[in-house]
């Protein structure tokens, strides 16, 4: 149950490191300055986008099936440890969807997927010690209502394209 003034939920996506840069053909946005100010639509530019990779201070990371599964896991043991409520999970090779609810800020939720999934593949030697893992920053999008959560879990289950290894999950809601 939320008050009325609080989000049922929230939808979260952050992505791997290096595997989305502004400029890309896919579009990107770029958070403005100004606080508050939010953020504004990037239209496709290879100069920037090739301006971008050469400043990357690690290689690209794409995520395969065991490394998948340890974000996975976490997220898990993320939400188990906070009591949060994980509505849907995907876990993709470039980014990774989460609906979720609980008592914290969606901000503060996003780092701690992060932090909890890297501490994994670190532990797991599934990644490098210095190797970057994620983005900074990623989407936050609060969800009123649970009819809201329902189509943010659909997206993150059915509107990802084909399944790459089980790595789709939810709670009945």
């Amino acid at each position: 149950m939320t008050h009325a003034n609080s989000p049922a939920g929230y939808f979260i996506t952050f992505t791997t490191y290096g595997e989305r840069l502004h400029g890309d053909e896919r579009g990107s946005v770029e958070r403005l300055r100004a606080a508050g100010a939010g953020v504004r639509e990037l239209l496709p530019d290879q100069g920037r986008e090739g301006r971008e990779r050469q400043v990357l201070l690690s290689t690209a990371m794409t995520l395969h099936g065991e490394q998948r599964q340890a974000v996975a896991d976490a997220a898990r043991g993320v939400c188990s440890h906070h009591n949060w409520r994980l509505h849907a999970l995907n876990v993709r090779t470039n980014h990774v969807h989460i609906v979720v609810s609980g008592p914290a800020t969606p901000e503060r939720m996003m780092n701690a997927f992060k932090s909890w999934a890297t501490r994994r593949l670190r532990e797991a030697r599934l990644v490098g010690s210095q190797e970057k893992v994620w983005t900074r920053h990623g989407s936050t999008r609060y969800l009123w209502t649970e009819r809201d959560i329902l189509d943010a879990a659909t997206y993150v289950l059915e509107g990802q394209g084909p399944d790459i290894g089980g790595l789709r999950w939810t709670t009945e809601m």
